[in-house]
């Protein structure tokens, strides 16, 4: 048995229906027990994106409780306290955010809208293809890091260096 923390990440985006679900997803996977993640959305559109919704199942992620839902849910008292939180979309990051309690570390992690690309279905579902793998390399580098073994200023700027990763490297 560990003695490891476990850390509650909160992805944030504006309409909570494709990036903030996708890394949801992904840190849920690969975070391996020692991250819970969460996502939600300053004007959630109610419902998942379905080319979202699809890439996941194709990469067999569970989608069983995947919802888009309001950041408000997580700014209540009761709600789970977050150690993380992480604005995926440039809109979400210009916005006023909730005081977090506990003060979390936070961190821009800006990533191209794949629900806006336009063109064939084909080009709108690479665009989505995309945005996963460019948050899926962020989180594994983030779920790798020394969380325990490093200071907050340290982790701060790692985790900002992290959301300025070009595309092509991402």
């Amino acid at each position: 048995m560990t003695d490891e923390k476990t850390y509650n990440v909160l992805f944030l985006c504006t309409g909570n229906s494709a990036r903030s679900i996708l890394a949801e997803a992904i840190l849920q996977r690969e975070g391996l027990g020692r991250f819970r993640a969460f996502s939600a959305g300053s004007h959630p559109k109610g419902q998942l994106h379905p080319f979202a919704l699809d890439l996941l199942k194709r990469q067999n992620h569970p989608v069983d409780g995947l919802r888009s839902k309001s950041w408000g849910e997580f700014a209540v008292p009761d709600a789970p306290e977050m150690h993380f939180v992480f604005t995926v979309c440039d809109d979400a990051a210009a916005e006023t955010c909730p005081v977090w309690p506990g003060q979390p570390m936070t961190a821009h992690w800006g990533v191209p809208d794949p629900a806006a690309a336009a063109g064939t279905e084909a080009e709108r579902r690479l665009a989505f293809s995309e945005a996963y793998r460019m948050l899926n390399n962020r989180i594994s580098v983030f779920v790798n890091l020394p969380l325990n073994a490093i200071d907050n200023l340290a982790l701060k700027q790692r985790l900002a260096e992290l959301g300025r990763t070009p595309s092509s490297a991402a």
